[in-house]
């Protein structure tokens, strides 16, 4: 569906589900010089999202098509201005504790800056500036290139990119959707700066730029702000771009090709008219009904039965054209069968139409997709942009999910009939080499309460937060656990568990947990990590009550069938797989494998194939009979809900977890490292990446908050990394650090993604910053930006329930407490240059270090 928002009617249309459609505070304007601005009031976080939108992407470069323009630029904006230097932008938005990104699509550049309320004007400022007066300076835009084809040698890398890439190519031959949004490298060389500013000059205009803000600022101010930047720049006349349309499609396409991959992605897809069709709201829940969760159509006859190892399905529409698809990964010797497997589906679907549950379901999940897209500042800004761009209509999410609601069965088999036919069908593969044989005002905002606790008689500690906001309603279980409770011969058991703990009970079906749940608009999901494991349910506020049973019943009763077990080990090691695929998760498990030789932190988060092919289901039963029990977890419910009606019912849902004990209290800790170690290897890919490895601190540690502070401030677009390794040496396209501080110290690494004839340059570079940030710890304005940056995003974070859920509820498991992000601030801004200094020099100064380089194969 689209990504749309809702805005104030005076007439509010038909309830679904008990739930009303919230109002918004969206206002327009457009000034004399036809630049549009829109701003959204929402004073329910203290932060906002201020998005510039220019109505330019890749099917509008014209005479340049495939040479990337609009991708190169979305590089290059914020290179510098006639009054701003390189690097000050971005440092200016990190110093207000911001977050400032872009992207570009084919029909849309969106540059946008999510940060704290009181950086507004100055997130205006910049991105005007930006819009409007660039100098894409020349040396810039030498670096840049460089990055750029380092993004495209990962694009080359990466299955997943270049099988989505050969689907478009085939599917549209004429019109530029066929073309990649960042173009063909050989067209891209082409390139110079001039032809890059003639693209700027005649597309960043007033009339051709729009503004949307969301978040907790002055719609009047944020207007008045803009129309002074804008004053002094007039309406241009916007050269006319043709853009053929794609023909109608007469025979069915295909293309299978092979890569260097071990599993085998699959794509049919068929023609589909654009967002305005009135056909479309039909496709997009026939893609639910197909695609969307572990109750849909594909997910129980194919992923379930073992054919595939995922699959889903999707309606994309442009403006006057679009795809429906569905995509799946499997083992290469399935493909034809998957493919007739999918066409059988649709051609019964034809035959016999939809079941009306099903569809009943797909518009709940519809509404309740929409809702969760409006939980953040920047979902919101985002929704509100589209719908401008795409239709030129603020209400047009409104209409639409009302659309959605008059959709009955037989639309729907309409649709599969009009647009399902062979001679309009696309298949494309990507398979393993050698595979291959051949503006109002509205309500006023609901301020959100403050998180209660309350501890069950079996030990389980419950945390509660009112937020009357949106009728939603997120959920976390989470119980100590992860890669700490595991062995090398029980490696893998935390994440098989997870799988398999939502794949059916005593009394439920692994079809019937999650159609229950999706048939209200809700989803259930479970996650492993390195010191817990957790399960996560997502309602709308009328179903509260089923969604706190469904929790407690997989929870207590959870059986993990069987042939859940060995469909989920088929996942499992199709993971495993697809790791090899990745240079970056090859370095990674190799430095840990390093870093923490026996220790449980050095083992793999799926496990390996042996370990996992191991494990039995009695195993799992002891795993869930230890770890899942009240005094060793934590539930959060947080949002629109009563906290006394959610302890009685968790009291009473709940009172059927056994008590228990709590694990992990004494858990091993890593030996020191005695030496430097040099850890290397070599993949079929043509990236090289460089990690150097440390021992960090533990989440309980008074070095913690240093540590990331030094994290942040190593890792952002204006840190001494990728000053001198991106924009100085242009020899990396990515570059930054990380740490995982667990229950015993976890690593903190500094890693770039390099090419490999520089790798000889990149290395000594990254260890000689290293070494002076060990020797020197942080500068004042490295200081600064980072705890702006680590305040700021925390409050951008937290303004979403499920994300604050899962971490005040980490929180208090791991002993910090639930409210450990009120005290993070003080703490955070207490720090002094001397604090982190001595904290760089304890764990990064003649310390002994982990050095892995991931390379290609030499070619013969």
């Amino acid at each position: 569906m689209l990504n749309t928002t809702f805005e104030k009617d005076p007439s509010p249309g038909k309830p679904s589900a008990g739930i009303q459609f919230p109002a918004t505070t969206a206002r327009k304007w457009v000034l004399p010089n036809g630049l549009t601005i829109i701003v959204q009031e929402d004073r329910s976080a203290p932060v906002a999202s201020v998005q510039a939108w220019c109505e330019t992407g890749s099917i509008d470069e014209g005479a340049h098509l495939g040479a990337g323009l609009s991708h190169i630029l979305e590089h290059m904006l914020f290179k510098g201005t006639a009054t701003r230097k390189n690097s000050e932008i971005a440092q200016k938005i990190q110093d207000a504790g911001g977050y400032i990104n872009a992207y570009t699509s084919f029909d849309r550049t969106v540059y946008w800056i999510d940060v704290p309320a009181k950086g507004v004007p100055d997130a205006l400022d910049i991105l005007a500036d930006a819009m409007m007066n660039s100098t894409l300076p020349g040396d810039e835009y030498e670096k840049e290139q460089e990055v750029i084809r380092r993004e495209f040698a990962m694009g080359f890398d990466d299955p997943n990119r270049m099988q989505s890439q050969a689907l478009f190519a085939n599917a549209f031959s004429t019109s530029p959707l066929g073309t990649p949004i960042i173009g063909h490298l050989d067209v891209f060389n082409t390139l110079t700066r001039d032809d890059v500013m003639r693209y700027y000059k005649a597309r960043y205009v007033p009339n051709n730029i729009f503004f949307v803000v969301a978040g907790d600022v002055s719609a009047e101010k944020v207007r008045d702000q803009l129309a002074k930047y804008f004053e002094a720049y007039p309406r241009k006349s916007l050269p006319p771009v043709y853009i053929p349309d794609e023909p109608q499609q007469l025979g069915r396409r295909e293309s299978h090709s092979e890569f260097s991959t071990q599993l085998t992605r699959l794509s049919l897809a068929w023609h589909i008219p654009g967002v305005t069709s009135p056909d479309m709201p039909a496709l997009d829940l026939l893609s639910s009904i197909l695609g969307n969760g572990r109750s849909s159509i594909l997910y129980r006859q194919l992923r379930e039965k073992g054919l595939v190892n995922s699959i889903s399905a999707y309606a994309y529409s442009a403006a006057n054209t679009g795809l429906f698809g569905v995509d799946a990964t499997l083992e290469a010797p399935r493909r034809m069968e998957t493919e007739r497997a999918v066409l059988a589906i649709i051609e019964d679907l034809k035959s016999n139409g939809v079941d009306p549950a099903e569809l009943e379901k797909a518009k709940k999940q519809a509404l309740s997709d929409q809702l969760q897209s409006l939980t953040t500042m920047r979902g919101i800004a985002s929704d509100l942009g589209s719908n401008w761009l795409m239709v030129r209509n603020l209400n047009f999410t409104r209409e639409y999910l009302a659309a959605l609601q008059n959709v009955a069965p037989g639309d729907v088999k309409r649709v599969l009939n009009t647009w399902f036919g062979d001679h309009n069908l696309t298949v494309v593969s990507l398979n393993p080499a050698g595979s291959l044989a051949g503006g109002e005002a509205g309500a006023a905002p609901v301020s959100a309460g403050e998180i209660q606790k309350f501890t069950l008689p079996n030990g389980l500690r419950l945390l509660v937060r009112e937020d009357k906001r949106l009728p939603l309603v997120s959920m976390v279980a989470c119980f100590k656990a992860g890669l700490l409770a595991e062995t090398p011969e029980t490696n893998g058991i935390t994440r098989l568990f997870a799988r398999t703990v939502i794949k059916g009970t005593k009394s439920r079906t692994a079809g019937g947990i999650s159609g229950e749940l999706e048939a209200v608009g809700g989803s259930i999901s479970a996650d492993a990590g390195s010191n817990s494991v957790s399960i996560s349910v997502d309602v709308t506020q009328p179903d509260l009550k089923l969604g706190l049973d469904i929790l407690s019943d997989v929870l207590a009763n959870a059986t993990m069938p069987d042939d859940a077990i060995t469909r989920e080990k088929a996942a499992m090691f199709a993971a495993i797989k697809d790791e090899q695929d990745q240079p970056t998760a090859v370095a990674r498990n190799l430095l840990r494998a390093s870093l923490f030789p026996g220790h449980p932190f050095g083992l793999r988060a799926s496990g390996t194939a042996d370990s996992v092919a191991a494990l039995t289901r009695r195993q799992l039963l002891d795993f869930q009979k230890q770890y899942i029990a009240g005094a060793n977890g934590v539930i959060a419910v947080f949002g629109s809900v009563d906290a006394a009606e959610v302890r009685a019912l968790v009291e009473k849902e709940f009172a059927k977890l056994p008590a228990g004990a709590p694990q992990l209290t004494n858990p091993p800790r890593p030996l020191p490292l005695e030496k430097n170690i040099i850890a290397s290897q070599t993949v079929e890919k043509s990236q090289a990446i460089l990690m150097y490895g440390y021992h960090g601190a533990d989440i309980l540690s008074p070095d913690r908050d240093a540590l990331d502070l030094i994290h942040t401030a190593s890792s952002d677009l204006g840190s001494r990394f990728f000053v001198r390794i991106r924009e100085e040496m242009g020899a990396a396209y990515f570059v930054g650090a990380s740490q995982a501080p667990g229950l015993v110290p976890g690593p903190f690494l500094f890693y770039a993604g390099t090419t490999p004839h520089q790798v000889a340059a990149v290395e000594p570079a990254l260890l000689d910053e290293i070494q002076k940030l060990a020797s020197g710890g942080l500068t004042a304005e490295e200081l600064a930006r980072a705890k702006e940056k680590m305040l700021g995003q925390q409050d951008i974070r937290n303004q979403s329930n499920d994300a604050f859920a899962a971490s005040c509820a980490l929180d208090e498991l791991y002993g910090l407490g639930f409210d450990h992000y009120k005290s993070f601030r003080g703490a955070v801004e207490k720090l002094t240059l001397d604090d982190v200094k001595r904290v760089a020099n304890k764990y990064f100064q003649n310390k002994p270090a982990v050095l892995v380089i991931v390379r290609p194969k030499p070619t013969s």
